[in-house]
């Protein structure tokens, strides 16, 4: 009720609503973080979110539009605890007061792992985890790719277990960071160049770290670019502990870098023992086939002779020699096939003997002692070193040496 003399005002619905609007839209409203509960969450098919946040005393409506939802990290789901980050403003149409969200993150567990755990489900959901998928390592490989830092331990691990079970193995090195933004990316790269380069499987990975660490091994490029590899890839990721998306899409897990190499390298001396061993059953196996068939041949011939001989005599004994020619035309076959089995394994016996490099163009370096050196930072000026070539040697005075550290100055 009016007082006399005093004029009174009326509103409009939108006056109110305005005036309502300016009064929430003051600055200290309009960069917020709330934490609630989310319910009512809808996703129409514009790509907006709306849903409500709720606590024991109020509820509060939320909107994220497309654009927005598109920069979390993780799924929204009714019953989720978050913390929603935006501005309080006032949709006018419906008189409604709401949180217009920019950014949110789980309250509680870290949106880190929350949206690891959600990557991973849908990963595994599309089967690129599944047993079945995975390939076999190759049995014996001659060129091992390997995607790591240059300056990082693991490649040092990974080169000198491989260097100890088999001197022939040619080791190629595409060079990624490990850890950091730009790391995804590189590692991506790496290993799409290694794809096109002959090699005959990959190891991907780095030594040990804190979670943060390794976390660019959770890249979903990553795991992607991993399970299309065209090659077997071996993770090495970290100790044993750590497991990244990384290691469950790879054909094989290591738990470090020298374990991976010792998986993927085979001994060349244990290689050469089985080599010896199969060439000697092939030998066995022949020589019991042919003593085999030379005692049915005199059996069969003696035996039919015997039974019937007047009436049968020609006629078996035409039989007699066709039965022979198929005979020793199958122990040819296979005895060609034979030697060419012994000739493969003595090829590949070749291949692993370590001084079959010398040929290529490599030195065998050893000291004064006869023990081969692989060290450089080992020797000191005026040491000795005896080198052995595809044809003949020379025995050499060291004037300078260096270590992997670099090159001599």
């Amino acid at each position: 009720m009016e007082t006399a003399g005093s004029e009174m005002h009326i509103w409009t619905v939108s006056g109110i609503t305005g005036a309502v609007r300016e009064a929430l839209e003051r600055p200290e409203l309009q960069s917020v973080w709330v934490e609630g509960e989310v319910s009512n969450l809808r996703r129409p098919g514009s790509g907006h979110v709306y849903f409500t946040m709720k606590d024991d005393g109020a509820s509060l409506r939320c909107v994220l539009f497309k654009s927005d939802a598109a920069r979390v990290s993780f799924r929204l789901s009714d019953g989720m605890d978050i913390l929603a980050r935006g501005r309080i403003g006032v949709y006018e149409r419906a008189g409604e007061y709401q949180l217009y969200v920019r950014g949110a993150e789980p309250a509680g567990l870290g949106s880190l792992h929350l949206a690891l755990e959600q990557l991973r489900r849908r990963l595994e959901e599309e089967g690129l985890f599944d047993p079945l998928r995975k390939r076999s390592l190759p049995t014996y490989p001659t060129t091992v790719g390997v995607v790591t830092s240059r300056s990082g331990a693991a490649l040092r691990d990974i080169v000198q277990v491989a260097r100890r079970r088999n001197p022939g193995i040619d080791i190629l090195l595409c060079h990624s960071s490990v850890q950091g933004e730009a790391a995804p990316g590189e590692l991506v790269r790496a290993l799409k160049l290694l794809e096109g380069s002959g090699v005959d499987a990959i190891i991907l990975g780095r030594g040990g770290g804190s979670v943060e660490d390794l976390w660019a091994f959770n890249d979903e490029d990553l795991v992607r670019a991993v399970a299309d590899c065209p090659v077997p890839v071996v993770s090495a990721v970290g100790h044993e502990t750590d497991v990244t998306l990384v290691d469950l899409v790879a054909d094989a897990r290591a738990p470090t870098p020298s374990a991976a190499s010792e998986m993927l390298v085979p001994d060349a001396a244990v290689m050469a023992r089985e080599l010896r061993g199969v060439a000697d059953d092939l030998s066995r196996s022949l020589q019991r086939s042919l003593e085999s068939a030379r005692a049915r041949l005199a059996g069969a011939t003696y035996a039919r002779v015997f039974r019937h001989p007047e009436d049968l005599i020609r006629d078996r004994q035409q039989r007699l020699d066709r039965t022979s020619e198929d005979v020793f035309a199958a122990m040819r076959r296979r005895i060609a096939g034979s030697r060419r089995d012994l000739e493969s394994i003595a090829e590949r016996i070749r291949v692993l003997d370590p001084l079959s490099g010398l040929g290529r163009g490599y030195a065998l370096a050893t000291d004064s002692d006869g023990r081969v050196i692989t060290d450089g930072s080992s020797l000191g000026s005026g040491d000795v070193v005896d080198l052995r070539f595809h044809r003949g040697g020379a025995r050499v005075q060291v004037r300078d040496s260096w270590g992997e550290e670099g090159d001599p100055t």
